[in-house]
């Protein structure tokens, strides 16, 4: 066990705790972490350190700054638990050359995980992220014995910073918190038991927000942290019975996803959202800029795209591969389908908080509910509807179906429909006249992520389950 093999997935890696979540393969990765940070920024790099609710993610995290402290790299600890885009914040505001950040994110309970943020405030790009795994170490290379935690406190090689703080000073200068306060409109808010706790009550204040799930529980009560719409039922019956509260808001563990519901209590996907500040930022306040959008995502930003004279840039799985065209600059709106956004204005990171009010903004702005804004988006660029389905599947079967789909160029047909492309940028996208269906292996669990999109609510499910029957991922 002690040199099992440790692999980066599409963000960061995970692991279950006990089992290859340990403190000593903690160990190895915060020692090749020092390892590229010396290599990369000389002998005083600096590192940024935060951890999510997740169980024992203070007692890691600790373990992380000793390791890191001990091998010359200066260490800014966040005093408090912090979300992800916290973390990426201050590692942009306070010019350090990295970010840790000790989550697995919407993972089930029993993962714990480890998050590297570039300099720039975003994910580190994959070849960031190769030079730590090449840096490795077996478990007889670590030292013996580590400078304890408060030693390295009192001697200044871990400095503790108000991290939380600091991020919600600068949301407030980003977001138009007044404007939101002063609309005639409650908000519920649920942060799943994550890092989210409490920060939408801190910028708008407690008469503005209904808490749900604000207390800390790093079991998640057995639920994975993801705000996706099977999960988020309390929000949406709260939201729905409360004629006061127009919106509801959900973050994941490590709050850099969001996943909303509007004034009926109904589930506005991510690539709703994605549209709707596309057009609220280029129309309403007149930006310009790419938009880049993950394999997985609606279509209908291909056709906003050309309407507005936009540039347009489709990345694989993983919000990594658009922070980098973030970072470069130029970009409007950047996101993919499972709840990470980001937009102008802000860090080049998906940040749950930032978006989900964001889009309160915009709903306060154009002073019209969220379901109209929607409804306004389908009228003009036409109706797509979004399906997925995650089937949990061992991993030689998963390796099995894709080598199947590989030797053959991909399915001929989908529910009924001629493929007429298959498209292999990260997994098998087929295209059909009447809409596209995507499969590929996640990579950060054993499964095996089927997409689809259509003309019609049903269509798109019948796309998933038709691909699923075919591969016999239904039985």
């Amino acid at each position: 066990m002690s040199d099992s093999s440790i692999a980066f997935g599409t963000d960061g890696w995970r692991a279950v705790i006990a089992d290859d979540y340990t403190f000593e393969n903690l160990t190895r990765v915060a020692h090749a972490t020092a390892t590229w940070l010396h290599d990369d920024y000389g002998d005083t790099p600096s590192v940024v350190l935060g951890h999510d609710p997740r169980f024992l993610g203070r007692s890691f995290v600790e373990r992380a700054a000793q390791v890191l402290a001990a091998a010359g790299v200066h260490v800014t600890f966040a005093d408090t638990m912090v979300s992800t885009p916290a973390v990426s914040w201050a590692t942009q505001a306070m010019g350090a050359d990295a970010g840790v950040v000790i989550t697995a994110s919407h993972n089930p309970p029993e993962y714990n995980g480890y998050k590297i943020k570039a300099h720039f405030g975003g994910p580190a790009p994959p070849p960031m992220i190769a030079a730590v795994e090449d840096a490795i170490p077996s478990a007889s290379a670590l030292p013996d014995t580590l400078p304890p935690f408060d030693d390295l406190t009192s001697d200044g090689h871990v400095a503790l910073h108000d991290v939380r703080s600091g991020y919600l000073n600068a949301l407030h200068e980003t977001l138009n918190i007044d404007a939101i306060t002063a609309a005639d409109f409650t908000i519920a808010h649920d942060a799943m038991f994550g890092a989210g706790q409490d920060l939408v009550i801190d910028l708008l204040g407690d008469d503005k927000v209904h808490p749900l799930r604000h207390d800390l529980n790093p079991g998640f009560h057995g639920v994975a942290p993801e705000p996706i719409a099977d999960r988020l039922q309390t929000l949406s019956d709260t939201v729905a019975a409360d004629p006061d509260c127009a919106v509801g808001l959900a973050n994941d563990g490590d709050a850099d996803r969001i996943g909303m519901v509007d004034e009926n209590g109904d589930f506005v996907s991510s690539h709703r959202l994605l549209a709707l500040l596309v057009k609220y930022l280029h129309e309403e306040r007149g930006l310009s800029g790419s938009v880049v959008k993950t394999f997985s995502t609606t279509h209908m930003l291909d056709r906003m795209a050309e309407q507005y004279g936009l540039p347009l840039e489709t990345t694989p799985i993983g919000f990594k591969h658009i922070a980098t065209k973030m970072a470069e600059g130029g970009v409007l709106v950047g996101g993919e389908e499972s709840g990470g956004i980001a937009a102008a204005g802000h860090i080049p990171e998906r940040d749950g908080i930032y978006i989900g009010l964001l889009i309160v903004e915009m709903m306060v702005e154009r002073g019209k509910p969220l379901s109209a804004l929607v409804d306004e988006l389908l009228e003009e660029f036409g109706p797509h509807y979004n399906y997925r389905d995650d089937i949990h599947i061992r991993e030689d079967q998963k390796a099995d179906v894709l080598d199947r789909l590989d030797n053959k160029g991909g399915l001929d047909t989908v529910n009924g429909h001629e493929v007429t492309e298959v498209q292999t940028l990260d997994g098998f996208k087929h295209v059909t006249d009447n809409g596209w269906l995507l499969i590929r292996p996640s990579g950060t669990e054993p499964v095996l992520r089927v997409y689809s999109e259509a003309e019609s609510p049903e269509a798109a499910e019948a796309l998933v389950k038709d691909a699923s029957r075919q591969l016999g991922l239904d039985e």
